[in-house]
């Protein structure tokens, strides 16, 4: 494969990294940073905030090096305890606060967590100790200085599915943490006048990255308004007055489908992005029109800390694709063999640059069929064209995404093969016209064995996230096969595909 060096944002033994509010200069303190239902703070009390949880933190021995699980919902204290273990040198892995039980405790204790913070005494810890958010100290105990952080010192484990069916602790260190949120702030043109809504989780990279950390290094104000409601969405931006949100194309959709009577006064609003799943000419045209509000679609993985490519809010905007490689990035078309791809011929989406990925915790044999000399193998199908435009055509991968959520079907596998009865068990994604993707299960049993669709969906139900659960699971006498013996799934997805005269 081709080699590249890309020199923006290179790594040093020590860095200054902007979206850190310890290092904002001081002049900022009285503005707005953050706010959510219950709260909210100027700089210089998020800033004070996160001291005084630093300091308790480091009373639980936390500190360089350290990993601290953060199982909340949208809220402040999520920031400020990512914030926090950072202060002290350490990493921070966010969980999905609705994860189960088996879930939660997989990625806490797969990143060596020493501290989780959570909601209660009834959330999963991993057996490791636990920091209830009511009892989060806000203020007072000893002063914690910052530590002196480098480039390459882990700052997120962000956990994605993969091959394997478990999650997998995708580790993002400062030195992407801060190309990324540098990148996408100059790239929007984002200055202490924007103001970020967020509305995605924030055990997201995106959230992260496009709403939190360019945010926060260029001064502006965020406000979180938790969980995503169609029916209150516009009643929050004609009260906030954001200039920009990032969301996905179920939300979209969803606003989409709102009664044609609702006509909301969006003219605070600069610009909003669209990311995280494929989104149809029609539904960024659609929303355009209706809520007068120039939309961007974008592209990018986990594994390269959020976004590589973006269609620009000032020029050139081309539907239907996901716009050129950002700043400091490099975008490439590989075919089978490793080549170098012509313009506007089809293969493997290939991303370089100072986001990509230092690799997947404890897995260097995945993380060197990932990142392949330098080049992030993202498992995606597109074509570039004369001017650098990335048109996504189709993925190698089979993961599903719902509604903004990346499912990965052998995860779903595993967790059916758990019961003894399953012989073979496929999951593959139906079009949905909201959602984008659901994830339908098919399941044979051993000779003689008895299980019903609904002893299979209560089984998913204890072990998978709702987002994961199968919106149905048939049991079937056997499941189709290619020529080599493998399920054939470009079959069971062919059967669901609507029957044209």
């Amino acid at each position: 494969m081709v080699r590249v060096t890309v020199h923006s944002f290179e790594e040093s033994a020590t860095m200054a990294f902007g979206y850190l509010p310890w290092e904002r200069p001081g002049t900022s303190g009285a503005a707005p940073c953050v706010r959510d239902e219950n709260a909210e703070l100027t700089y210089a009390e998020f800033d004070a905030r996160i001291a005084a949880f630093a300091g308790q933190l480091a009373e639980h021995g936390f500190g360089r090096g350290d990993v601290l699980a953060v199982m909340l919902p949208n809220r402040v204290e999520l920031l400020v305890a990512l914030f926090a273990a950072w202060r002290l040198g350490g990493a921070a892995t966010p969980v999905n606060p609705v994860f189960t039980a088996s879930e939660a405790d997989h990625q806490i204790t797969d990143s060596g967590a020493t501290v989780v913070v959570n909601l209660g005494p009834d959330a999963p810890t991993g057996g490791c100790a636990a920091i209830h958010v009511g009892d989060m100290r806000v203020t007072g105990g000893v002063a914690v200085p910052p530590v002196d952080l480098r480039g390459e010192d882990l700052a997120l484990l962000i956990y994605t599915s993969g091959s394997t069916g478990r999650p997998k602790g995708v580790m993002l260190d400062h030195a992407n943490a801060e190309a990324m949120s540098g990148i996408m702030a100059a790239h929007f043109g984002l200055t202490e006048a924007d103001h970020c809504l967020l509305v995605l989780p924030l055990f997201h990279v995106n959230a992260i990255m496009v709403s939190a950390l360019a945010s926060f290094r260029s001064g502006g104000q965020l406000s979180i308004v938790g969980s995503f409601s169609a029916s209150r969405f516009f009643e929050q931006v004609e009260r906030l007055r954001p200039t920009y949100f990032s969301a996905v194309p179920t939300i979209y959709a969803l606003l989409a489908s709102l009664p044609e009577d609702v006509r909301p006064d969006t003219s605070s609003l600069r610009f909003v992005v669209c990311g995280a799943a494929p989104v149809s000419a029609e539904l960024l045209d659609r929303c355009e029109e209706r809520f007068r509000f120039t939309m961007v679609e974008g592209y990018g993985l986990t594994e390269g800390t959020c976004a590589s490519a973006c269609n620009p809010v000032d020029g050139v905007r081309k539907l239907g694709t996901v716009g050129p490689a950002l700043p400091g990035q490099r975008i490439a078309i590989i075919r089978e063999d490793g080549s170098l791809a012509d313009t506007g011929e089809t293969g493997e989406v290939v991303i370089s640059g100072p986001t990509v990925m230092r690799g997947y915790l404890g897995k260097p044999e995945e993380t060197a069929r990932t990142v392949v000399d330098g080049w992030l193998r993202t498992g995606d199908v597109g074509r570039l064209d004369e001017d650098g435009y990335l048109t996504l055509v189709d993925r190698v991968k089979d993961m599903i995404i719902r509604g903004g959520e990346n499912i990965y079907p052998k995860e779903i596998e595993s967790v059916l093969h758990g019961l003894p009865e399953v012989l073979e068990a496929a999951v593959v994604g139906r079009p949905d016209a909201v959602l984008g993707e659901a994830p339908l299960a098919y399941v044979s049993l051993y000779p003689g064995a008895t299980l019903s669709e609904d002893e299979l969906l209560e089984h998913c139900r204890r072990h998978l996230t709702r987002v994961k659960v199968p919106e149905a699971i048939s049991v079937v006498p056997a499941l189709p096969k290619n020529p080599v013996g493998k399920i054939d799934k470009p079959a069971l997805r062919r059967s669901l595909q609507p029957q044209t005269a």
